[in-house]
């Protein structure tokens, strides 16, 4: 393991991810002890050499606080209303004319997950392929968003809009088309123009179709099993991220994520309204507008994390932006996702050491 500085309970929480099971952890927090960074475990499997701190990897999920963070800034621009109707703005879908912009960001629309469904009487409806073998022989498949929301769109609506709340990554690929309708430029050109260029955040993109990881990253593993029963560990650090689209196709590193999120919670990406209306969470799920709020014994905590098949990051926040916890994970993934509990056991103790309380949901 390296570190900075002495901090031996986040040198201990950083350990416990690695000795759970995972291969490769970097952590950076920002409180007022000051800045540390620290990395454990192995880049490659099987390899010695640790993570590299500073380096790049997938963000999943965690693009969603970018994407709404994009949808809010256009609407403080006067570009589109929160209320307005996605209809209005995307013609040619059919959409259900109650979805609000709103009811996109918070999940609240009922628009059918493209990755596929899990109904609380235990029945799956699948979507596109993401997991298993079929995933990782078409890894390098190409999806245009507008064929996910079309896919989406032909499956029956999980509830009436604004009705309930249901996690799907349709609503954030609809939410990218509507920045892009409206603006007339692309996702990735509207990203740089409102947060990552007055930021200065240099290694953050959304990479479309981009296949690699352009710069040091540790490495992403999937496991599966064939139809003879033989099991195969593959690395699948490069793949064409399209299949998620702007629900969680982003790269970044813990020290982009950590000036985004102080940033963003410290008031100077959003007017006061419209970041309190951000923060604003849904009963169901406690999530606002692209991100989690989480109480904790010292106070509301604000997050999203994500993963992306053997790469997982997470981002937190108290409200002031002051203290941040930013981090990546690599780790042998597979559709059973054997590591999620030990992920949230050790997530709950790494958010306890940082802020003072147990851990919400991934968010992922």
């Amino acid at each position: 393991m390296t570190t900075t500085n002495d901090r031996p309970e986040l040198r201990k929480a950083v350990q416990e991810f690695v000795d759970a099971g995972f291969l490769g952890v970097q952590l950076r927090v920002h409180d007022e002890h000051g800045a540390w960074t620290g990395v454990a475990g192995v880049s490659e499997r099987g390899g010695t050499t640790p993570p590299p701190d500073g380096g790049l990897f997938r963000v999943g999920s965690v693009t969603k606080a970018f994407v709404a963070t994009v949808v809010l800034r256009l609407v403080a621009e006067g570009r589109l209303g929160l209320d307005d109707p996605a209809a209005g703005h995307l013609p040619g879908f059919e959409l259900d004319p109650r979805i609000t912009v709103r009811m996109l960001l918070q999940h609240t629309s009922g628009v059918f997950n493209h990755t596929g469904e899990y109904y609380e009487d235990g029945t799956v409806v699948p979507g596109i392929p993401w997991s298993g073998q079929e995933w990782v022989e078409n890894r390098f498949v190409t999806y245009r968003p507008e064929d996910l929301v079309r896919l989406a769109l032909a499956k029956p609506a999980r509830f009436a809009p604004g009705t309930d709340w249901s996690y799907s990554n349709t609503n954030y690929v609809l939410a990218r088309l509507l920045i892009e309708s409206v603006t007339g430029a692309t996702f990735a050109d509207e990203l740089r123009r409102l947060v990552l260029a007055p930021l200065g955040m240099t290694h953050t993109h959304a990479p479309g179709t981009d296949t690699d990881i352009p710069g040091p990253h540790a490495h992403a593993y999937y496991r599966y099993q064939d139809a003879a029963g033989q099991e195969h560990v593959v690395d699948v650090s490069r793949q064409n991220p399209s299949w998620i689209s702007a629900g969680g196709d982003m790269i970044s590193t813990t020290a982009d994520l950590r000036t985004f999120v102080s940033a963003l919670m410290g008031g100077r990406l959003l007017p006061a309204p419209l970041l309190a209306e951000m923060r604003s969470p849904h009963p169901k799920a406690g999530y606002g507008l692209g991100l989690f709020a989480q109480d904790t014994p010292n106070g509301t905590i604000y997050h999203h994390n994500g993963g992306n098949a053997g790469s997982a990051a997470l981002m937190y926040s108290t409200p002031d932006g002051a203290t941040t916890l930013t981090a990546s994970l690599t780790y042998v993934d597979d559709a059973a996702m054997s590591l999620a509990r030990q992920f949230q056991e050790s997530l709950a103790r790494l958010v306890g050491e940082v802020f003072g309380g147990g851990a919400g949901p991934a968010g992922s």
